[in-house]
């Protein structure tokens, strides 16, 4: 299972208002949909217009119209994607649900897709706000689980750096040292960052 969901068809439109053209909230929805799944497939270099205007069945010409940018089709990509983000449902046990969570973001990471999409809005940071504000949201999408179990738990000042610990800890082994996360492993990651805060 992956904190990133496969499929697009429960997607409600956030492009469409009162009275918008149903064309239009149609071409946006399949297009963002295509996109979505181009990016999380086979990366940043699907995010041409050619590539998505294949995948999507529409003109590159209709796609420039709402999309003028590679840039502009991946971050309403990415938006959707967040959106279909789901997160393990806490239980009230601080341990067990850091478990469920950590377990979930260690399963995705190990897939290979969200790590090579936050690589490449890293890359792509250093060169614009647009990118860097790309990059802070895929963060605060994948950890979000994480971040609300612990606030429920710890005081407000042990948030961030128990967060920084944790999920620092299984990014490394499942990317850097590429080594599956074990149920021991966040045993004791979880033992070590809750034992050092007290």
């Amino acid at each position: 299972m992956s904190v990133i969901g496969s499929g697009y068809d429960g997607w409600m439109v956030k492009f469409s208002g009162d009275g918008a053209d149903p064309r239009v909230t149609r071409t946006r929805r399949d297009v963002v949909r295509e996109s979505a799944t181009a990016l999380l497939e086979d990366g940043w270099a699907a995010m041409t217009h050619a590539e998505v205007a294949k995948r999507s069945g529409y003109s590159k010409a209709t796609i420039y119209a709402h999309w003028p940018t590679p840039f502009d089709l991946a971050r309403d990509a990415i938006e959707q994607i967040c959106e279909d983000t789901t997160h393990p449902p806490a239980g009230g046990d601080l341990r067990t649900d850091l478990h469920a969570a950590l377990t979930r973001l260690a399963e995705t990471l190990a897939d290979g897709r969200y790590d090579q999409l936050m690589a490449g809005v890293i890359t792509r940071a250093g060169e614009s706000d647009d990118a860097r504000d790309l990059r802070d949201r895929l963060y605060e999408n994948a950890t979000r689980g994480i971040r609300g179990i612990l606030a429920e738990h710890l005081a407000p000042d042990d948030v961030a750096p128990s967060l920084s610990l944790l999920v620092g800890a299984v990014l490394v082994r499942a990317t850097y040292e590429g080594v599956p996360v074990t149920s021991g492993f966040l045993d004791d990651i979880i033992q070590r960052v809750l034992g050092a805060r007290r």
